[in-house]
């Protein structure tokens, strides 16, 4: 079945040639102008992915954005017509994977959403679990699953695929840029400071005080490892 992709934007037009461009390309297009809206049909039954504007006449969309995190782990992009970083990272610190800003080429938002649910796709048909720092932490690949301590932790996507790619070589250091191209599954210009607003999120899920974490390391200057060994390596 096509992946089902909801467009929240209040614009109608772009709502529109948004609707058209992804049912071009054969996804399952559900589409509202309000966010209200929008968190009723993720309730109702989450779709794979949203597309969603900052700027909605009902709720903030950085709103919108937290309170689906807090229902689904469904991956979100954020449209955003203000080019300042700290506009960009307030919509990551809500929840979102990515996100675009206007006025963006229709194809390069095409090509991001693919890559995100290229990702998801593949991740999620390996079977492989792995444990690490005696048991602190579990990753089980097949369910996109991470345990933490014993107990499930809540994981956006983006913060799944970033702790699943610092777990794939333990201690080695990550630059930011080559986290970007493996999270986001290509280069994207002026991502690579933004990856620390993920990392902040997800210490806040998986480290005991992530003020002195000892899962997500920073590498000065360069980027971040995970500070657990595999166990039985």
């Amino acid at each position: 079945m096509p992946a089902t992709i909801l467009v929240v934007e209040d614009e109608q037009k772009l709502r529109e040639l948004l609707r058209l461009q992804l049912e071009r390309e054969g996804y399952s297009v559900l589409t509202t102008g309000s966010g209200a809206e929008a968190l009723e049909i993720v309730m109702h039954g989450a779709p794979e992915l949203v597309i969603l504007d900052l700027r909605l006449p009902d709720i903030p969309g950085e709103e919108v954005a937290r309170r689906i995190r807090e229902q689904a782990d469904t991956a979100i992009v954020v449209l955003t017509a203000s080019t300042s970083e700290q506009a960009r990272i307030a919509g990551l610190e809500a929840g979102a994977d990515d996100y675009v800003t206007k006025p963006f080429s229709p194809r390069e938002l095409m090509l991001r959403v693919q890559a995100i649910l290229r990702r998801s796709s593949a991740l999620g048909r390996q079977e492989s679990v792995a444990s690490f720092g005696a048991g602190e932490l579990v990753l089980d690949e097949s369910r996109r699953e991470a345990k933490v301590r014993g107990s499930v932790v809540d994981l956006t996507p983006t913060e799944w695929d970033l702790l699943a790619s610092l777990a794939n070589a333990p201690g080695r250091a990550y630059s930011r840029r080559e986290l970007v191209n493996r999270v986001r599954g290509y280069e994207y210009e002026g991502y690579e400071r933004s990856i620390d607003s993920h990392v902040k999120n997800l210490r806040h899920k998986v480290e005991a005080e992530p003020r002195h974490p000892r899962i997500v390391l920073t590498v000065l200057g360069y980027g971040y490892k995970l500070g657990i060994d595999r166990d039985g390596e």
